[in-house]
């Protein structure tokens, strides 16, 4: 079926401009398309390789040579200097989400191994990705293992393969095109950078821009050939404007002046290290010659700015993306791009208003790093994610078991050990295994998930005292950021007066999260015990959903119940659900009751201080 033509998508201008931009230039580096569902993102990202002009091969090779300079080092080869080639048109290869690093890198050739004896390698994701376009949709959900080799092949440009036998290397560049839903979460600052340009996209609230835009698909999923046909015209004509800006991109200029505006913004925008410089500068060329001009101008580089720099800009945790052009234009306007005084406010200690009878509200403060909370032992395979250590279907390799029924990650290596003394007796001749169902073995992986972190804070009138609430928020903020960057989903309970409160259901947009918990007042009684109760209601809830996650309970209190039932019970239940956590213990003081301590022995929890939080590893 013919893909979705390129010039057929309505409006999206600025998602088209980067496309094209690394079309005619792929050292800009690719793109990210970020957007809500049903924008177009993929479809874009689909239609891009239909435009691309054909490349030469090698004819044969599974790793694309170019036969003008052909790989000396080519697995499949070497190849001859007349060795026969062919064009064919350039790959747009997708990595799925749920890829195993052997498919993304390439393995043992089982097949050659056990039918020939030949020990010989399969090629990989990144060997057909060369040369062309490798697309990873949903990419912020690519688990850490896939985005670690991601990182290198994107870095070096070759793929280097050591494992089961095999030493492989070969070369692997490729054009990067990710799109994500920044509802799903984040991604890692190592990959964010990896990406030349990045896009926001949305609907259209025009209601006739919107009319078409279903008009067309509709027409295209009715008739796919004729409504390809259709649009032929404009798609040779942008096939051919791609070719022409290519011929015209190595003679284009970039004047001093230009690349100085180019790193005074950089500087002005807090953009850490100079890749942000380099690919504005790259896609301002590109532009130029996308136009067919052969100097580039101010209002290229404003244009490839607004492209290249919105996501390297430093940004606090919950802060979304983002480039003002105003405030890029006031960076042009004024020469140095330096940057600009501190925000006026900086420095400010924390404040407490009263905001009712017996009722204060702190912002929160303090420095906090609760990296090392994580669920204890191992879980065996939630959903992916970065905190608590899981053995599943996801992660490196650790070692092989004996298969059982269904063999879906076989581990070749292991699985010819297994078989290779028993061969005289299975009557073996010439090359090949003679295997049978015990023999085989299957790869034990291990790599993390994501937890169903769940908060539960005192927020009782005592955290009024020394202003300790607004060390308890700093201290949720610090963990709901961790959350953020690791993918977990996250409830947060407050109690206090006679009741406990959802302050948000188990989510992944913690920005409300953090919103609600700078709003949360403190005042009244001390009901710990309904606290523990709305947590573990919560976690059935959502284990009763089929949520996948372990939960991880995390409570901050100073231990005291001066209203409700008994908390050490409700904290046995707890513990007798398998619900693993840990006590944040908020008191302040050098007389210390230790009511906190013995919470955490009835839920089978560490017990941290909420200074000891600071900076210090722990886990449940």
């Amino acid at each position: 079926m013919s893909p979705y033509p390129f010039s057929a998508i309505v409006g999206q201008e600025e998602l088209k401009l980067a496309l094209l931009l690394n079309a005619v230039s792929p050292e800009v580096g690719g793109v990210l398309i970020r957007g809500e569902k049903g924008t177009a993102k993929s479809t874009a990202a689909r239609a891009l390789a239909a435009l691309l002009p054909p490349i030469r091969v090698v004819s044969g090779c599974p790793f694309s040579c170019d036969p003008a300079s052909p790989n000396p080092e080519c697995p499949a080869g070497p190849h001859p200097p007349d060795a026969p080639s062919g064009e064919r048109p350039v790959r747009l290869v997708e990595l799925p989400v749920g890829a195993s690093t052997d498919r993304l890198t390439g393995t043992l050739d089982l097949e050659k191994v056990l039918t020939e004896g030949e020990r010989a390698f399969e090629p990989g994701v990144l060997a057909a990705a060369h040369r062309g376009i490798l697309y990873v949709d949903e990419v912020n959900l690519l688990p850490d293992h896939l985005v670690d080799v991601l990182l290198d092949a994107a870095a070096m440009g070759t793929n280097h393969v050591e494992r089961e036998g095999v030493s492989v290397s070969h070369p692997s560049r490729f054009v990067l095109v990710g799109t994500m839903n920044p509802e799903e979460g984040e991604l890692r600052p190592q990959l964010l950078d990896r990406f030349g340009l990045s896009v926001e996209v949305a609907g259209s609230p025009e209601p006739e821009e919107r009319a078409e835009v279903v008009g067309r698909r509709l027409s295209y999923e009715a008739d796919p050939e004729g409504f390809a046909a259709l649009w032929e015209e404009e798609e040779r004509e942008l096939s051919r404007r791609i070719l022409e800006a290519r011929e015209l991109l190595p003679s284009v200029r970039l004047p001093g002046a230009m690349l100085r505006r180019i790193s005074g913004v950089c500087s002005g925008l807090g953009v850490d290290g100079l890749r942000g410089d380099i690919v504005t500068a790259k896609a301002a060329r590109a532009l130029a010659a996308w136009e067919l001009r052969g100097e580039v101008s101010e209002e290229d580089v404003r244009r490839a700015a607004l492209l290249a720099l919105p996501h390297r800009r430093r940004r606090a945790p919950f802060e979304q993306p983002g480039l003002e052009p105003e405030e890029l234009d006031a960076l042009l306007s004024s020469g140095d791009g330096g940057p600009d005084t501190d925000p006026p406010g900086g420095g400010e200690e924390p404040d407490a208003n009263r905001t009712g009878s017996g009722e204060h509200r702190f912002s929160s403060a303090g420095s906090f790093d609760p990296a090392g909370i994580e669920a204890p032992a191992r879980g065996r395979g939630g959903e992916p994610g970065r905190r608590s250590r899981a053995v599943g279907e996801h992660g490196h390799p650790v070692g092989a078991r004996e298969a059982a029924g269904e063999v879906s990650d076989l581990a070749p290596a292991a699985t010819v050990r297994a078989a290779a003394p028993h061969q005289a007796g299975r009557g073996r001749e010439g090359p090949g295994l003679v295997l049978r169902p015990e023999d085989l073995r299957r790869r034990v992986r291990e790599g993390r998930e994501g937890n169903l972190l769940v908060l539960v804070v005192d927020s009782s009138g005592s955290m009024a005292a020394r202003s300790r609430m607004s060390a308890v928020k700093g201290a949720v903020r610090a963990l709901l950021e961790d959350a953020y960057r690791r993918r977990d989903r996250v409830a947060v309970i407050s109690f206090r007066g006679q009741e406990a409160r959802l302050l948000l259901p188990p989510s992944s947009g913690v920005e409300l999260a953090a919103a609600r918990l700078e709003e949360l007042p403190t005042g009244g009684r001390t009901p710990l015990a309904a606290g523990l109760e709305l947590a573990a209601e919560t976690i059935l809830r959502e284990q009763g959903r089929g949520e996948g996650r372990r939960p991880l309970l995390v409570v901050l209190t100073d231990g005291r119940a001066t209203a409700g039932g008994d908390p050490l019970a409700a904290a046995r239940r707890l513990r007798e659900q398998g619900v693993p956590a840990v006590v944040v213990d908020t008191e302040v003081g050098f007389v210390r009751l230790g009511l906190a301590g013995e919470l955490a022995g009835a839920l089978g929890a560490r017990c941290v201080r909420l200074e000891e939080l600071a900076g210090e590893r722990r886990s449940a």
